[in-house]
């Protein structure tokens, strides 16, 4: 069968779309963002064929999309963006498997000084002997020079993942981190003004309550508007460490902590931050503000225990490999073959074999610059896709279909070239490969393109065309081709700046010891190809460096009121969490329908307009509407509530209407409809207007997070972040590629409100790839010129005009 056929499916938004995909081709689908691309190709195609697979196997367990029938289908593979180990102990090493195969290396050659007799060995030279004890093994070797007999150094002897390797000061982490008590608490304030920097909102009301209680509880006087440097030592202590700590208790020896939360049980200030960052298990991002990050003093950061740590293969330790760049790796590890004699190279030809062949892999799709100790938390969307799309470039499967989506993301547009040569190949060897993407030089290169849309939401998922890149420009209803075929015109006039930041001697990573000036007031890009340094002058120098510091640092950062960071990290995605509680709305709406004659006649407070906490919402559903139908050998689906028919709430709560509408209506409104209804409730409606502005005017209020796709959770993520800005002067805010995800027309959308941000007084740095976005700024940074050890400099300060002109500028070529 040459093509693959899809015929009504009905999934998400898709209007009972039926299309013929061509095999063995390169398809490219494009459309507005939420148009159901993700929804076809994914939710229905991805799963229809695994489904099919699996059977064929006489295996159950994936439900059958809501779809008639799928023809010509195929076993199946997804590259996407989402699926990212988030574990700060996963680093490019351990993701790849690069550093189990430099364990086994070390384990067989590896040279070190015997114990007993103070001689270097190396473990191919000695022999080994195997003791059992119970259920465990233990390797014993013994030295080649005195005979003597020692534990061996094993492969979990080079993990910092194990205690046989981890440095135990920092059980391999390889960092220590500290409490920065100035940006935990603000002791200026009283608890009641927000003292403590690190509570949110209604976190912060519950563990005040607390507070009070412990107070109480040991007869100490309620701080009631007292700044907290006036505490005595004791409620210091209590704030503080908690009614736990060693303090509280010889503070108050004669009195028992109390046993219960509703008592006063206070975790404590620092107890709770050094819990939620275990619970991380290091993973800083949410964190970073509150806490200092310093080298393990044990290990000095190479995260294995001393012995480990010292063993040497060709001279060089295990710690020191782990910060090669991929290519100076690969040229390591045939230094190393070229170098074993025929024994030693026979202990491991296999892991050689398969370093190389991975290497190669790497450097293919352009990331030779990344270092095996590099933490995945740390890569860009792009660099991790490309990560996994590597493992399929040397496969001579065929037959397959491959799904991608966006591989272009975090990818800068020299690096094009080299990703649209590797989807080829795969066409090439008979697969098919269906490819979600709205750059243009990926378009141009497909066999063919179907555009999804018109519109997003309800206004998409349906086939708009099926035709190539010059028929598409044609198109009379594809919002792709009526960008593709309006005009471009470059930007000519520039905001001047109204001020300047400074940032000085930048030596962080890869960074070349940088000064760089960047205009206040103004819309600037930070450019470069991947790993050339921008994130890191952004966000690791800009967003943390004080005006002291010697090296990183920054200068005119006290002129804004806040710095926001808006990075990369998706929106939580929980099925009790929509549009409307994610924007913060929702609180606003309860306190609307309160308000109502109504409400008050029935005793209906604002918790009772609430689905996510007992009173007035359905409690067979939990206020969610639906209920799960147990299919024993499927996934469990969802089924609508039969007590209160999807509507969520008791109908005394649905009996109270405000414009006329009941709760459930209104959580039925599109965003664009809301604004009409809440148009006398201005906080609600400046949410909204913000909603709309995005370019989200068509989602429900009370859609689920789990149903958007990624350009809309992106959008609807930097909405809720520009929602909370304070009036209390100008802001720096500080964006790490936006525009991931968004098709030219969202692009379009954003770029109009990042131009009102920017007019009411406050500075944008954007690190982007966007050429569209670049075009549009008022000033660029250029990095490069390379990534990773060739890069980390200033190749260009000036306007996007002016940076056409620029000769050392690899972005300058494609601008």
């Amino acid at each position: 069968m040459t093509q693959l056929t899809i015929t009504g499916a009905r999934e998400g938004n898709l209007k009972d779309v039926s299309l013929a995909i061509p095999k063995n081709k390169l398809v490219v689908f494009t459309g507005v963002s939420g148009s159901g691309k993700s929804t076809l190709l994914i939710d229905v195609l991805y799963n229809e064929c695994q489904r099919q697979y699996l059977e064929a196997m006489a295996f159950q367990g994936i439900q059958k999309p809501k779809v008639d029938r799928v023809r010509g289908a195929s076993p199946a593979v997804v590259i996407s963006q989402t699926d990212a180990n988030k574990n700060p102990r996963s680093t490019v090493g351990t993701l790849t498997d690069l550093y189990t195969d430099l364990r086994m290396i070390y384990e067989k050659l590896g040279v070190r000084t015997c114990p007993f007799c103070g001689q270097p060995i190396c473990a191919a030279d000695c022999r080994e002997t195997v003791e059992k004890h119970g259920q465990d093994f233990q390797v014993f070797m013994d030295c080649c020079r005195c005979g003597r007999t020692m534990d061996k150094l094993t492969s979990s002897h080079f993990s910092f993942n194990t205690t046989e390797g981890a440095c135990p000061a920092c059980e391999g982490l390889g960092k220590r981190h500290s409490i920065r008590k100035e940006r935990v608490v603000d002791e200026a304030l009283a608890l009641e003004a927000g003292a403590v920097l690190c509570w949110e909102k209604q976190y912060g009301q519950y563990q005040l309550s607390i507070l009070q209680k412990a107070f109480r509880h040991y007869g100490l006087p309620a701080p009631d508007g007292t700044p907290v440097a006036q505490f005595s030592a004791a409620q210091k202590a209590l704030l503080y460490e908690g009614v736990e700590s060693e303090t509280v208790r010889l503070t108050f020896p004669d009195r028992q902590p109390p046993k219960a939360v509703s008592q006063g049980r206070f975790e404590g200030v620092y107890p709770i931050l050094w819990r939620r960052l275990a619970e991380k298990e290091g993973d800083l991002r949410l964190l970073e503000p509150y806490f200092e990050v310093t080298d393990c003093p044990a290990c000095r950061g190479e995260r294995l225990n001393a012995l480990s740590r010292s063993v040497t293969v060709q001279g060089v330790r295990l710690p020191e490999l782990s910060q090669f760049s991929l290519e100076r790796l690969a040229a390591w590890i045939q230094e190393l073959a070229a170098a074993l004699t025929p024994q030693a190279r026979s202990f491991v030809e296999p892991y050689l074999l398969d370093m190389e062949t991975k290497l190669r892999r790497f450097q293919n799709v352009g990331l030779g610059y990344l270092s095996l100790d590099r933490q995945t938390v740390t890569l860009s969307g792009g660099e991790l896709q490309r990560l996994r799309l590597a493992a399929t470039l040397d496969s001579e499967l065929s037959g397959v279909i491959y799904i991608l989506d966006e591989p272009t993301a975090g990818l800068h547009p020299k690096d094009t070239a080299g990703l649209v040569a590797i989807l080829k190949k795969l066409r090439d060897l008979g697969n098919t490969v269906l490819v979600i993407e709205h750059d243009v030089d990926v378009m141009a290169a497909a066999d063919q393109l179907i555009d999804i849309g018109p519109g997003a939401g309800q206004n998409g998922g349906e086939v708009v065309a099926q035709c190539t890149l010059e028929e598409l420009k044609r198109h009379p209803r594809s919002a792709t081709g009526r960008y593709l075929r309006a005009p471009q015109p470059a930007k000519t006039t520039f905001r001047p700046k109204t001020g300047q930041l400074r940032i000085e001697n930048a030596c962080k990573f890869n960074l070349q010891h940088c000064s760089v000036d960047l205009p206040t007031g103004c819309l600037t890009a930070v450019t470069g190809p991947s790993g050339s340094g921008k994130s890191t002058l952004v966000f690791e120098v800009l967003a943390k460096g004080g005006p002291g510091d010697a090296e990183n640092r920054v200068l005119g950062a006290g002129q804004f009121c806040r710095i926001v960071t808006i990075g990369q990290a998706p929106i939580t995605r929980m099925k009790r969490s929509n549009v409307a509680t994610y924007s913060e709305i929702y609180a606003g709406i309860r306190t609307l329908f309160a308000q109502t004659q109504a409400a008050k006649r029935a005793g209906l407070a604002a918790r009772h307009f609430s689905f996510n906490t007992p009173g007035g919402r359905c409690e067979n559903c939990e206020g969610l509407g639906t209920v799960g139908n147990h299919m024993l050998f499927f996934a469990n689906s969802e089924v609508v509530c039969p007590v209160c028919q999807g509507s969520r709430f008791h109908p005394e709560v649905l009996a109270v209407t405000y414009g006329g509408l009941s709760l459930k209506e209104v959580l039925d409104l599109r965003v664009e409809e809301a604004l009409t209804v809440f148009a006398a409730a201005p906080k609600v409606c400046r949410t909204l207007q913000l909603l709309q502005d995005v370019g989200l005017g068509y989602l429900q209020l009370g859609q689920a997070l789990t149903t958007l796709s990624g350009g809309e959770a992106q959008r609807l993520k930097l909405a809720k972040e520009l929602i909370g800005s304070p009036a209390g002067g100008p802001v720096l805010y500080l964006m790490d590629e936006p525009t991931t995800g968004l098709h030219p027309q969202d692009i379009e959308h954003f770029l109009a409100l990042l131009d009102r941000m920017v007019d009411a007084g406050n500075t944008i740095l954007v690190v982007e790839h966007s050429q569209q976005l670049i075009r549009h700024c008022d000033w660029v940074v250029d990095l490069g010129p390379e990534g990773g050890e060739h890069g980390g400099e200033i190749i260009f300060t000036g306007t996007p005009a002016a940076l056409k002109h620029a000769a050392d500028s690899v972005t300058a070529r494609y601008l």
